[in-house]
């Protein structure tokens, strides 16, 4: 039997440019092509969950406007065990405008957070009972904190195993992260979140450190290129990347967590989890679109052929 994953978060409607590299201040470019997809950390992680092989509950909040409309056709689409639509009819949609650049196809993001960050106290209230059946919650900072809080105080009082995916980055206190079992920071946000610059390796051990020491339980430091650093009850091991040919970075990161939820909900360990996490965004990067996610047996062909590859050699 599949585990259950919970995720509240974001939906975001993306608007997305390719160009040869990111314009200047003041300067105009002309695209190579363009896409608006479904976006949002929280649509974007629970997609990835529930392709990665987890039962998933979508929880979420939209606009009474043609972005929500969209959302809808599209949460449809997708297949959610259940989804909880949110709606409020005073501020839009969230959206994001996408810059795709370069070869390496690196990505510059401009958020509208709108009724993502309008959550309500009762609104959560309702969604407790969901909650409480998850294995894993897991929730970003992409909604209003007040909101996070409660969803991360309910999974814990359910016994699920929480993750806090913190991005985009938002000031959390240090009793905010011993609530969570598991915070996922890329090298940008573990900076934000310790001070400590994560160029390399030894800076994420060190920002991991100082994470422990404000509450984190687990970490996991993704680090792009150079793959992640797991630290495991302060226990360290070096995730490395897996071989890709990226056509557009964005989302990554949700399709790490999304799969990393999904694994751990299933009963992977944690190194496991995070192994399969890091071949599920290898091939995540090779599709146009952070909602143009790969199924279990992609990631999980890629997880192998490495693993082969390092043992031939």
């Amino acid at each position: 039997m599949s585990g259950k994953v919970c995720v509240f978060g974001s939906f975001n409607c993306d608007m997305v440019a390719r160009v040869e590299r990111f314009p200047v201040p003041g300067e105009s470019l002309v695209a190579s092509g363009s896409m608006t997809s479904a976006g949002g950390k929280g649509a974007n992680q629970a997609t990835a969950a529930l392709k990665a092989g987890a039962n998933v509950h979508y929880i979420g909040k939209i606009g009474e406007d043609t972005f929500g409309h969209f959302a809808r056709r599209h949460l449809k689409t997708v297949g959610f065990n259940a989804v909880t639509l949110l709606v409020t009819d005073e501020v839009p949609t969230g959206n994001a405008l996408i810059y795709v650049a370069g070869d390496d196809a690196e990505n510059m993001i401009a958020v509208d957070p709108g009724a993502n960050m309008t959550v309500t106290d009762d609104e959560i209230a309702g969604c407790i009972p969901a909650i409480g059946c998850a294995d894993v919650v897991l929730v970003q900072l992409e909604n209003n904190l007040s909101a996070i809080e409660q969803v991360v105080a309910a999974g814990r009082a359910s016994g699920a195993f929480v993750v806090l995916n913190p991005a985009p980055w938002q000031p959390v206190d240090d009793v905010f992260l011993s609530n969570v079992d598991l915070l996922t920071p890329n090298a940008t946000e573990a900076w934000l979140m310790t001070g400590c610059r994560v160029d390399d390796l030894p800076g994420a051990e060190q920002a991991a450190e100082v994470l422990h020491s404000r509450g984190a339980k687990n970490v996991i430091i993704t680090l792009g290129a150079n793959g992640a650093l797991l630290s495991e009850q302060g226990v360290k091991t070096h995730i490395p990347c897996f071989p890709s040919q990226p056509c557009d970075t964005t989302g990554a990161g949700d399709a790490f967590n999304g799969a990393l939820a999904a694994r751990l909900a299933c009963g992977d360990a944690l190194h496991e989890a995070t192994r399969f996490a890091a071949a599920y965004a290898a091939v995540s990067v090779e599709r146009r679109g952070a909602s143009s996610l790969p199924d279990y047996e992609e990631a999980l062909e890629r997880l192998v052929h490495a693993t082969s590859d390092v043992e031939v050699a």
